[in-house]
């Protein structure tokens, strides 16, 4: 369905509001204003790290897909990861080497700007221990050129996670009902629409877990899970405030916790490279 759409305007989005940028209040650019990018979003989506286990991949080699303003770039390469980061957006890429700075990490990574659909057009191609791309890929116009530029850097052994958008999750029911009315044959272009803080990203695809196995063909899947349901009112969150929407304040944690496991809108995948 997204054929038509041109990366330049994918591009545009992002530079018109890096994903995160709005983690902090204040001045962009300043330790202060990482540290507290970093804290709130670990705080609402506590499944990063486990799921990176950033420690793992110390002296080890990390091709990251879509580093935005570099949060999990400066995890991995905090924790000794040698990495090589690619982003779209010129905003993005200009923070995340800001950030690189300000922690003095910038020998541990290498960045380059361009588009992931083309990567060996400008990304050298070399064996990667871990590529890694969290939240990205459904965000291009054609998801499976990426995957297979992908392959191009995993030897036997290379690990892949992967976080893409969850069709079968509370998020996809909650734009149906509150801005489509319950029109569901309408659920793709709502999903557009308001997948995103800031709306009308230009793509956004969702995947059910069949569908993600077909996307990750030529990889060995070893793990597939689901997590993370924003349990917060906007109104408070984007106030820097942690309130609770109503019908989820006095669900039980365990209850919470298998509805993301069933229902959350980040689809985790882990798979390795095969011979």
């Amino acid at each position: 369905m997204f054929m038509q759409d041109t990366i330049e305007k994918v591009k545009e989005y992002w530079n018109s509001r890096p994903c995160n940028i709005k983690h902090s209040p204040s001045p962009i650019g300043t330790k202060q204003y990482f540290d507290e990018v970093e804290a709130r979003k670990y705080f609402v989506e506590p499944h990063i790290p486990i799921f990176t286990d950033f420690s793992r991949w110390r002296g080890k080699k990390v091709l990251e897909i879509g580093c935005g303003i570099g949060t999990d770039t400066i995890s991995f390469a905090r924790e000794g990861a040698e990495v090589t980061a690619v982003e779209l957006s010129e905003k993005s890429l200009a923070l995340a080497k800001t950030r690189a700075k300000v922690y003095n990490l910038e020998s541990k990574i290498k960045f380059y700007l361009g588009n992931a659909e083309q990567l060996s057009k400008f990304v050298p191609v070399e064996p990667y221990d871990l590529i890694y791309s969290f939240g990205v890929i459904h965000h291009t116009p054609n998801p499976e050129k990426i995957m297979e530029e992908i392959k191009k850097y995993a030897k036997a052994g290379t690990v892949v996670k992967i976080m893409v958008y969850h069709k079968y999750s509370f998020k996809v029911l909650w734009i149906l009902f509150s801005f489509g009315k319950g029109a569901f044959w309408k659920i793709n272009g709502l999903v557009v629409r308001y997948s995103e803080a800031k709306e009308h990203s230009p793509v956004t695809y969702t995947y059910s877990k069949k569908e993600a196995k077909e996307l990750m063909k030529g990889f060995k899947i070893t793990d597939m899970s689901v997590e993370h349901i924003f349990p917060y009112k906007i109104s408070d969150y984007i106030k820097y405030k942690y309130t609770k929407v109503w019908y989820f304040r006095f669900l039980p944690k365990s209850f919470f916790r298998q509805l993301e496991r069933h229902f959350g809108w980040h689809l985790l995948i882990t798979a390795v490279g095969r011979e």
